[in-house]
């Protein structure tokens, strides 16, 4: 049986793990979006919409172009500069 030590080492790694990975990174910058549109159309409506409404509202209408922006720029940094 690993003791606490070793068990909190273990968690620490996974967590570092998970926080460098393209995946949580995406999550990251995506929820940022989503708050952002939370906020624009909070001060439209004059009230806080809610994160489930505002999250529904960015997927249908910005989540693709949102998607396929991040996609190009991945793809340019990829891409070796041309002297």
């Amino acid at each position: 049986m690993k003791n606490s030590d070793d068990m909190a080492v273990s968690q620490e790694h996974q967590s570092q793990f998970v926080k460098n990975s393209v995946l949580y990174k995406e999550f990251l910058a995506e929820r940022e979006e989503i708050l952002k549109h939370k906020w624009i159309e909070s001060e439209k409506a004059g009230a806080d919409i809610g994160f489930e409404k505002a999250l529904l509202d960015w997927i249908v209408k910005h989540r693709s172009s949102w998607r396929n922006k991040r996609q190009r720029e991945v793809r340019m940094q990829a891409q070796p500069a041309i002297s």
